[in-house]
């Protein structure tokens, strides 16, 4: 799916958030498996890594199915100065880890990252665990091996598990067997996907004018061409409660004459529009949105 991205970033790295062990470097690895990991200890760090030079793309967590949006990365996302060149669906399926030698009968605390324990709220109540957030999953099985204390776990991936030399009491721990994260795979430079080779998505920030009904008539366009909007999120700009930003994604190629109509009638109402990049949809969109329904 993305043989043109893999074919001119190839020998490369690609920077993801966390240690190694992590569901982003799983990520990585199903998407670009001939290219250098590099993990990054903040979604800051992945994208300076990019901006800097280090490395040729990130693979940023946007979204989970179960935990919903991924917050710092949606409050970064408008000034990370990157384009999105490709999206993929994980699914992505937890562990309850500990040392050798622990037991369901000895666990007393399970650390993980904020949405992973959200991912796993029926577990944690059941077996009466106090949580406590960590920056990441695979940060935490590093954690609790350092710790080699029979009453600490963690919620992590069995390759964290691997590398950590922990022992998984369960399997599948998840609330919802269909929990699945998107992520947005970034570069430096923009590569449009083809208009006339399968559905595409189209992600964009703008800024709408501080007029009456201004967002209305700005989104109205899609809804008289019939352009799909998929995502709508709003941010606070300039320190203040009255100015408010937008970051949407939208099916449809802007070459496309529908969506071009779409984006023309936005753009009249705003006072900034960038396009962050239009790349093919993943397959597993569709999947998602019929399990929806």
């Amino acid at each position: 799916m993305y043989t043109a991205v893999a074919e001119k970033y190839k020998g490369g790295k690609i920077a993801f958030q966390g240690q190694p062990g992590s569901y982003s470097q799983i990520a990585c690895a199903h998407v670009f498996p001939g290219m250098e990991v590099m993990p990054c200890t903040a979604f800051e760090d992945a994208f300076a890594a990019v901006n800097d030079g280090p490395a040729a793309l990130a693979m940023i967590p946007i979204d989970n199915s179960v935990a919903g949006r991924v917050a710092d990365v949606h409050h970064l996302l408008p000034n990370s100065g990157l384009y999105i060149v490709g999206e993929h669906y994980e699914e992505v399926h937890h562990h309850l880890l500990a040392v050798k030698g622990a037991s369901l009968k000895t666990i007393r605390r399970v650390r993980s990252h904020v949405h992973a324990v959200a991912q796993c709220r029926k577990l944690i109540r059941k077996l009466g665990l106090t949580p406590m957030v960590t920056a990441d999953t695979a940060g935490a099985a590093a954690e609790i091996a350092h710790l080699n204390d029979p009453a600490e776990a963690a919620i992590a991936s069995s390759l964290a598990a691997e590398i950590h030399g922990l022992q998984s009491l369960m399997t599948n721990v998840e609330d919802a067997a269909t929990n699945t994260t998107r992520f947005l795979i970034m570069a430096k430079e923009p590569m449009p996907a083809s208009a006339d080779n399968g559905p595409v998505v189209t992600s964009l920030i703008f800024r709408v004018r501080n007029v009456p009904a201004a967002l209305y008539k700005a989104l109205g366009g899609f809804a008289t061409n019939g352009v799909n909007i998929t995502k709508l999120e709003s941010y606070l700009v300039d320190g203040n409660f009255v100015a408010a930003q937008f970051f949407a994604e939208i099916e449809g190629h802007p070459d496309n004459r529908l969506v071009g109509l779409a984006l023309d009638e936005l753009q009249f109402f705003t006072e900034k529009l960038r396009i962050l990049g239009t790349y093919p949809a993943a397959p597993m969109r569709f999947d998602v949105r019929k399990r929806s329904l």
